[in-house]
């Protein structure tokens, strides 16, 4: 048996899509187990960019079987397009894809719903969503009238499922200024997604214990970050799904026990986008400039993230929470555009990490030595191995392990897939 679940260890956008992607080139089958297409994995590959939102990071390995979990919500549409585009660039070929019979459907009006609300919520009030409606979908699912994939095929089914939201939904419909749902046109719509995935669908869950039992390499690929987490991250501002590795279990649809292996990503430094706590966010000139360097903009939305000091209390919270045995820093090449970098050891009045006490933690911040010099920054980019790091990344990644308490396993020092050193097996 050889697993591996990898999740983002702080508010999203950690650079899961290109650790992922490193770490494929081993895997047979890849996994993902949460979310929808609110979330965006930029990848690298000898210098060309691809983009998935719902793909896993698996897509550009030939052979490599990639998965759609049963706790994933999907838009059709947006994945006809995905896979329409892997396929132009050859990617994705043959049987390559699964999709699960279980997974929940994203329809036009969860967009609109998503969207509508946040738009009244006001200032002071939005969530700070990504617009694509995930948390309808999700919020139809919690309430048992979520069309699933497998709907698609049973048009009496579909027909039922949305019959009840069309009664649940009027209401608000109504109030927010939009049609009421013309069932006829969404069963017919919903029938010709079906039709075309109709191919492709599975039981996840079965298909992923097959190639567990089977000896087969198979990773488990999250989405969001663990402070993201509806149940444990910061409440009420998260995603509407469980983001840390437990999420793989239900997402899936494999026991605990088959879990070998948790790799948490980080950034060298932390990114927030959309509202929420942020206890080492910077502000002013120095924000801009981290995010300029770090290119710190949305891959599915584009907006501007919030940049702020690497957090190792909210990181060890992290750790804690998805039982991780390997940390993957990412971008750490980025903070060689700075003269100086600060960190977070801990907060003023013992504050501990916690739902929500990172409402009021002020962050102790420590300066540390930056690598801004032109020779360290070279010797970043020609590292072959741990050792051959300069000796101001090695002491900080030396300080994130004694405060986390996880070892490093992976330090990307770049873009590319090439620009990346594997310090640990993940199989």
């Amino acid at each position: 048996m050889s697993t591996l679940v990898v999740v983002g260890a702080q508010w999203g956008d950690e650079g899961k899509g290109k650790v992922v992607d490193v770490l494929a080139e081993r895997a047979d089958l890849v996994a993902r187990f949460a979310g929808g297409n609110n979330a965006g994995h930029t990848l690298v590959v000898e210098g060309k960019q691809i983009i998935t939102h719902l793909v896993p990071s698996g897509c550009t390995y030939p052979g490599t079987q990639c998965v759609l979990g049963a706790g994933m919500v999907i838009d059709p549409e947006v994945l006809e397009q995905e896979v329409a585009s892997l396929r132009a660039m050859d990617l994705l070929r043959n049987d390559e894809l699964r999709v699960s019979l279980d997974a929940h459907v994203v329809f036009p009006y969860h967009r609109q719903l998503d969207g509508l609300r946040e738009d009244r919520a006001g200032d002071g009030r939005k969530i700070g969503t990504t617009r694509r409606g995930v948390g309808p979908a999700y919020e139809a699912k919690a309430a048992r009238r979520g069309v699933r994939v497998r709907d698609l095929l049973d048009e009496q089914a579909l027909r039922e499922r949305l019959l009840k939201n069309k009664d649940a939904l009027e209401p608000e419909l109504e109030r927010l200024g939009l049609a009421t749902l013309d069932v006829d046109a969404l069963v017919e719509r919903g029938r010709g997604w079906g039709e075309r995935l109709r191919p492709v669908v599975c039981d996840a869950g079965a298909l992923c214990h097959d190639a567990i039992t089977a000896g087969k390499r198979v990773l488990f690929e999250g989405a969001q970050g663990a402070l993201l987490d509806v149940d444990h991250g910061t409440y009420p501002y998260v995603t509407s799904s469980n983001s840390v590795a437990g999420g793989v279990c239900t997402g899936i649809g494999i026991g605990p026990t088959a879990i070998d292996r948790v790799w948490g990503i980080t950034k060298a430094y932390t990114t927030r986008v959309g509202r929420g706590p942020f206890p080492t966010r910077m502000t002013g000139a120095d924000g801009d400039r981290l995010r300029e360097a770090g290119a710190e903009f949305g891959a599915t939305t584009g907006r501007p993230r919030d940049c702020g000091w690497l957090d190792l209390p909210a990181l060890a919270h992290s750790a804690r929470l998805s039982g991780m045995t390997g940390l993957c820093v990412t971008k750490i090449d980025v903070l060689a555009e700075l003269p100086t970098v600060q960190i977070c050891e801990s907060y003023e009045d013992g504050v501990v990490p916690g739902v929500d006490s990172l409402e009021v933690a002020v962050p102790r911040l420590r300066t540390l030595e930056g690598w801004g010099d032109p020779s360290v920054v070279d010797g970043l980019r020609s590292a072959t191995s741990r050792a051959d790091l300069p000796g101001v990344v090695r002491a900080y990644l030396d300080l994130i392990e004694d405060q986390v308490g996880v070892s490093v396993a992976l330090v990307s020092v770049g873009p590319d897939r090439s620009q990346t050193l594997r310090l640990a097996d993940p199989f």
